[in-house]
């Protein structure tokens, strides 16, 4: 079915917004109501009351605006990971960071929920999707390198960084295949199974066969 394209003129008049956050909150909901592809760069600009080059103080492109300001939230991140002490495990200072990266108010989850709808199935956003995935492995992976003397590219720390990543988009696709769920259970469950093994959850793993052999 195809959806009835909003009008832009219904938001003139409101306020100019001002910071990226706000500017990316308008084009989410545009893009949610009209669609990514049929919303253009001139909608958003006069939805949220600015010129179109106001626009592009604040984003290079309406695919980055999908992802708010994600730089400043790397930034969160890499501040967050340097605040941890050095005697906490690696694998427990690795499952503080994910979920204290995504962390948010509940008055912000349906609008969360709409952003990661948008970055996880909106093909046109697939290709610039993976260059912000990039930079958020190597927040880990730096730190990771940090913590076991190595270089950020060799493969223990890149292999983190690619693991987490996993953890998280896997949380965030059954979070929204149910919308009641708590993101972090998802978040938690996918820590587990990276920081104890494969054979954690393997039920055909020797260490499941041998406690089935025991229990009478």
């Amino acid at each position: 079915m195809t959806r009835s394209r909003r009008e832009p003129s219904a938001r003139v008049g409101r306020r100019p917004s001002t910071s990226k956050e706000e500017l990316a909150a308008i084009g989410i909901e545009l893009f949610m109501d009209v669609g990514f592809d049929e919303t253009s760069i001139d909608d958003i600009a006069e939805a949220a009351g600015i010129a179109r080059r106001t626009f592009f103080r604040y984003f290079p492109s309406k695919n980055e605006l999908a992802w708010g300001d994600f730089d400043k939230h790397l930034a969160d991140m890499r501040a967050s990971l340097e605040s941890i002490p050095e005697n906490v495990p690696l694998s427990e200072a690795l499952t503080t960071a994910l979920h204290d990266f995504n962390r948010f108010p509940e008055s912000e989850a349906e609008r969360h929920r709409a952003r990661m709808q948008l970055i996880l199935h909106t093909p046109a956003l697939q290709g610039y999707s993976s260059v912000m995935y990039r930079g958020w492995r190597q927040v880990v992976a730096d730190f990771v390198a940090r913590r076991i003397g190595a270089g950020p590219d060799d493969p223990v720390p890149r292999t983190c960084g690619y693991l987490l990543l996993g953890v998280a988009i896997a949380a965030y696709e059954s979070w929204l295949d149910e919308p009641a769920s708590d993101l972090h259970d998802y978040l938690a469950a996918g820590m587990r199974t990276l920081t104890s093994g494969l054979d954690y959850s393997d039920p055909t793993s020797p260490s499941e066969l041998s406690n089935k052999g025991d229990s009478p």
